[in-house]
């Protein structure tokens, strides 16, 4: 892994923490220079300036080396804050140090930057030598061990700190900057990741919720370096962007007070980003939801079920959906739209604006989140029986009034658009369609209320799909209809169309990062604009890396090998399992293959000249080694048995929930050993089965043997399958040695061939 070098308390490194409900960003303002903007609502709020010995943040290629020994280190900086309580005061700056003692006891010492500053509160140089550094009020104090420190964090408190739970007067608004930083001595210099990929063709999506601790420097080197180019989606979140102010009947504080909607340090991070990423050539998309943090939600625009419960989403704690017939709300989410757009324009962008994932909420249990009071109020007709259940079969009435709800809904995105558009004439505005909500256990309830015809081309310049429940899932038969529906419905051609490819939610699930790029793939084929990656915490979090995506991805050719040759072809069934035998003669032995890998030999078919320019021809068209191709193992190749007749009870695929539609092809070759996946059926050979029936229809075969039904088989019901089935190969070399002379002699040409592992 390449590396390089860097000083320590480099400033993009810094991060911010707090408690709700206050506010702070940290961003960079020169290569040795930082800032932190809050705003504290609370006179017991603080902000801590982070750093750590431990790089929790970065993907792994790109982060710096874990060093808790700071012995020898020296840091001075240039100190300077306004708003905050200045270094000379009680409450001032403390650098709260977390680690061990010398004997490899839990240890905290808080270390007053007063004590070793040189100027006045506001504005003072300060130098601190780790060997020689104290905690406590006054000096001399106690003396802190350098050798085992895991973090440090600077305290900063607003003008009017009490350290009570009540809120301030007003909310107060503050800043601190460190400048000139320096690091020197023996420990100041850290190693740290210095890979670069080369650009593969994918975006990047993140989120402000998300990495509002980080500074956008760090954030972008790693953009950058992971190779993702040209744009970034950005969600500016649901819980930090917003002011607040402060309600006493109820105790809360409250997004919607008249005013600037963003907060001061939203506003900062987000003009350091936009500048930086337009100075990289990243053109950021902004997306803003109808999601708000349930807390700061006024109650009045939540959306609400018939019994009047409020829309919930499954975090912790959890946010709000915001109700599109609510115009007080819609209103404060159009000055929002506006407030970014014109950050975008300040920052010299194009503004590139996205309606992420608007819905009227269904909950946990299927009840539609349709009810509040602006709805029912607005509503022109008389409201029927409420729908507690999607589920359910609608009535007439029920129908009309999910109708009119739907057309609500498309209305107030239509009107966040021209909000965007009041505000940049030539804004891009997009919208991104979570597509699993309309495909759940009642497609055409939901997709009354969720996919209005107001959507439709050309009300949006382009439409953005994500389907990451399907993909985590493996469920492509259900991504493949939901896609079916939305271009039925709403008409975007293929190049007016982003996909946003996977969410792994499972920190490090292999399977499921595999599933993202498979559908990234898959989407790059279908020939959409843009595909995005959800999200960038997760990419580094697992430390997913792309190289090449699109033509240089495992190619396949859809042709079988020539079938005369094919016949005579030999065959060798082959595992990988490593055996340790002890001394005394035991063996200890791990199979790392759970199937078998085959390998033909292809070139015993070869009967005549003429079979001999049939191969080398097919050889030449395959590109040696470059394309896999189906074979026909002439041993193996049914569902019954080796080579018998197939039939529908053939092959157990697994049983119905009521839920599922889509049911990989397997083969299994006694009770006890694993499954093989079956991923080349021969289309026409394939018959399923559901509860011990052979089904004539309702089914259709997806790519790579998955038997994808119109509507889930119920719940306990047995699918089973039969067919016949190729093998995916290729040639194993790029070099075919085949003597004309030889073969008239009677040599037979070799034609390995190696089984490719599919799905």
């Amino acid at each position: 892994m390449r590396t390089d070098w860097m000083k320590r308390f480099d400033a993009r490194f810094w991060s911010v923490d707090f408690p709700r409900p206050m506010m702070a960003a940290v961003t960079t303002t020169a290569p040795d220079a930082l800032r932190v903007d809050a705003v504290f609502y609370g006179a017991g709020d603080l902000a801590g300036l982070i750093w750590a010995s431990e790089d929790k943040y970065d993907h792994p290629l790109l982060a710096y080396e874990t060093s808790r020994d700071y012995r020898g280190c020296v840091l001075s900086f240039q100190w300077r804050s306004g708003g905050v309580l200045p270094l000379d005061a009680v409450y001032g700056p403390v650098l709260t140090i977390e680690g061990r003692d010398a004997g490899g006891r839990a240890r905290t010492w808080y270390v007053r930057l007063w004590n070793y500053a040189v100027g006045t509160g506001p504005d003072a140089r300060v130098t601190l030598d780790f060997d020689a550094l104290d905690g406590g009020f006054s000096l001399p104090g106690d003396r802190i061990w350098a050798g085992d420190i895991d973090r440090m964090f600077v305290s900063l408190v607003p003008a009017g700190y009490t350290g009570a739970l009540s809120p301030l007067p007003s909310p107060v608004e503050g800043w601190a900057e460190m400048s000139s930083i320096a690091c020197d001595g023996a420990g100041s210099v850290l190693r740290i990741g210095d890979a670069f990929l080369p650009e593969h063709g994918l975006r990047i999506a993140g989120g402000y919720d998300d990495s509002y601790n980080l500074t956008p420097a760090r954030l972008l080197r790693m953009v950058h370096a992971l190779g993702y180019r040209d744009r970034i989606d950005h969600y500016v979140g649901m819980s930090h962007y917003f002011t607040l102010a402060y309600y006493a009947g109820s105790g809360a504080w409250l997004a919607g007070e008249a005013g600037a909607p963003l907060n001061v340090a939203c506003v900062a991070w987000h003009r350091d980003w936009l500048a930086r990423a337009g100075a990289l050539g990243f053109e950021t998309v902004l997306s803003l939801s109808y999601e708000l943090f349930d807390a700061h939600a006024p109650a009045a625009w939540k959306q609400r079920a018939g019994d009047g419960s409020a829309a919930r989403t499954g975090y912790t704690p959890p946010s709000t959906l915001l109700s599109p017939a609510n115009a007080q709300a819609m209103g404060w989410l159009q000055g929002v739209a506006r407030a970014f757009a014109g950050l975008a324009m300040a920052a010299g962008q194009r503004v590139h604006f996205q309606v992420g994932e608007p819905w009227w909420w269904v909950g946990p249990e299927s009840a539609p989140c349709v009810y509040d009071a602006s709805a029912l109020a607005a509503y022109p007709g008389a409201v029927a029986e409420r729908v507690r259940d999607v589920r359910v079969v609608l009535s007439a009435e029920q129908k009309a009034y999910f109708d009119w709800a739907g057309g609500v809904l498309g209305a107030s995105t239509l009107a966040l658009r021209d909000a965007v558009r009041g505000v940049a004439t030539d804004a891009e505005v997009s919208l991104l369609f979570f597509s699993p909500q309309v495909l759940d256990a009642n497609a055409d309830t939901l997709a009354r209320l969720n996919l209005p015809a107001a959507w439709a081309r050309p009300a949006f310049d382009a439409l953005q799909l994500e389907d990451y429940d399907f993909v985590t899932a493996g469920n492509d038969g259900a991504a493949t209809r939901a896609r079916a529906l939305v271009d039925a419905k709403l008409s975007y051609p293929l190049l007016g169309q982003d996909y946003f490819a996977g969410f792994a939610t499972v920190a490090g699930d292999a399977v499921q990062w595999a599933r993202i790029v498979a559908a990234a793939v898959a989407a790059r084929k279908r020939g959409v604009r843009d595909v995005f990656v959800w999200a960038l915490p997760q990419v580094a979090r697992d430390g997913f890396t792309i190289f090449r995506i699109g033509d240089a991805m495992q190619s396949f050719d859809d042709v079988r090998f020539p079938l005369a040759i094919g016949a005579g072809a030999s065959v060798a069934p082959a595992f990988f399992t490593q055996i340790v035998t002890s001394a005394s003669g035991y063996e200890q032995r791990n199979a790392q293959w759970a199937s078998a890998r085959l390998r033909f030999d292809a070139g015993l078919g070869v009967r005549s000249e003429e079979d001999l320019g049939t191969l080398i021809a097919f050889f030449r068209a395959r590109r040696g080694s470059a394309a896999a191709f189906r074979f026909c193992d002439p041993i193996d190749c049914s569902s019954a048995g080796m080579a018998d007749a197939p039939g529908p009870m053939d092959q157990a695929l697994g049983v119905g929930d009521g839920l599922r539609t889509e049911f990989a092809l397997v083969k299994a070759y006694d009770e006890l050993g694993p499954t093989r996946r079956i991923t080349r059926p021969q289309a026409a050979s394939v018959q399923v089965g559901v509860g011990g029936v052979e089904q004539t229809g309702g089914w259709s075969l997806g790519p790579m043997g998955r038997v994808l039904f119109a509507a889930a088989p119920s719940a306990g019901a047995a699918v089973s399958a039969g067919y016949w089935f190729d093998v995916p190969v290729r040639f194993e070399a790029d070099t075919l040695e085949i003597s004309l002379a030889a073969f008239r002699e009677g040599v037979v040409p070799s034609a390995p061939l190696l089984e490719v592992k599919e799905g």
